[in-house]
């Protein structure tokens, strides 16, 4: 499955918890708050002033060397 922008940050952990530190690495140190959970990734990227597309294209290279 290819990650995209529009998935909620549960969503995207749920394809591979490997993906927390991608996320933490980015910025986003709050993956364990409950609002966070449903949060789409361009919501939190918006938020923790992150490029959204990058981050997304990063976590599925992550996705693709696995």
């Amino acid at each position: 499955m290819k990650v995209t922008k529009d998935m909620t940050i549960a969503q995207i952990i749920q394809l591979d918890q490997n993906i927390v530190p991608l996320l933490v690495e980015a910025g986003m140190h709050c993956i364990g708050c409950p609002s966070a959970q449903g949060e789409s990734l361009a919501e939190a990227a918006f938020v923790h002033g992150i490029d959204a597309d990058k981050l997304a294209e990063d976590i599925n290279k992550f996705l693709e060397a696995e």
